[in-house]
């Protein structure tokens, strides 16, 4: 079982080209994926989110990339020979206007003072080679993805351990509350009876007797919730298990648990099954709280 929190880094060089991948992973309902990469490597996007799907079925994804090309054919310079002769034929005549201090002034006027003038050197990106950047993402998203999913899991099987022992509890007092059950109608048989003597003055008919404690059983039964509170316990044990994503299928099975205690709840007036009840509650919302990290 994954968690949906998580986070996976590679750094990969290959022929001058440094990549460095961040992946961070966060509760979300659906899979998001939220890339921020270099324009160079715009392309990839979508293949990006491809291989992320493969490995990743929910969760906020953020992707951070950064890449450095630092090879000798990277970068080109060209020279604006129009500007640079139009910058020397301006600072000429300003020289001339100047007088002696024009002078000294065309005196200063070397090659490299020139080229420091704006625009006169521009430094462009060679186009990059598709084929080989495609290649280094590969590698550095398989490292990324490989650290992050093993995290995932990691921390989705603390997630089992503890969400396996909340449901133990909630077994135990699901078998509390199917103990005390038949109780509940023998006190009821009993407190009936004496209510009813004392208000007739006489002894109680047997046969009317029993026929109002079956009318109470009958709309106090918890048998059938009881039932599928252990269905959707050996259910939920059964998904932990299956090795699958199964955040949103256990989302609704605690649904479903909250709605047959709630149910009990409202049918028994029994005092202990009402303190059981409500520590079913406690533990039907730990197991909530727990359901929404779960991938």
């Amino acid at each position: 079982m994954y968690s949906m929190t998580g986070y996976g880094r590679a750094a990969v060089e290959r022929e001058g080209r440094q990549l460095t991948l961040e992946l961070k992973s966060v509760n979300h309902r659906f899979l998001d994926i939220a890339p921020r990469i270099p324009r160079s490597l715009g392309f990839l996007e979508d293949e990006m989110r491809r291989r992320i799907g493969t490995r990743v079925a929910r969760g906020h994804v953020d992707v951070f990339a950064t890449y450095r090309n630092l090879r000798e054919d990277a970068r080109t310079v060209q020279v604006d020979r129009g500007l640079f002769l139009a910058y020397r034929r301006a600072l000429a005549q300003l020289a001339g206007e100047q007088g002696q201090e024009g002078e000294a002034l065309a005196d200063d006027r070397s090659l490299m003072k020139l080229a420091k003038l704006p625009d006169v050197l521009v430094v462009t990106e060679a186009e990059e080679d598709q084929e080989a950047l495609a290649a280094l993402m590969d590698q550095g998203l398989d490292q990324a993805l490989d650290m992050l999913c093993q995290m995932r899991r990691r921390e989705g099987e603390a997630l089992k351990a503890d969400m396996l022992g909340q449901l133990e509890g909630l077994r135990g007092l699901v078998e509390a509350i199917r103990a005390r059950y038949p109780q509940t109608v023998a006190q009821y048989q009993v407190r009936l009876k004496e209510r009813m003597e004392e208000l007739l003055s006489t002894p109680v008919e047997e046969a009317r007797l029993l026929q109002e404690v079956a009318l109470m059983a009958d709309r106090s039964a918890i048998s059938e919730e009881l039932v599928r509170l252990d269905s959707h316990i050996a259910q939920m044990r059964e998904a932990m298990d299956s090795g699958q994503p199964v955040g949103r299928k256990l989302d609704f099975i605690v649904q479903e648990l909250n709605r047959e205690v709630n149910t009990i709840s409202s049918k028994s007036q029994d005092i202990p099954i009402t303190q059981a009840v409500v520590a079913a509650k406690a533990q039907i919302e730990k197991l909530r709280e727990q359901v929404q990290n779960v991938e």
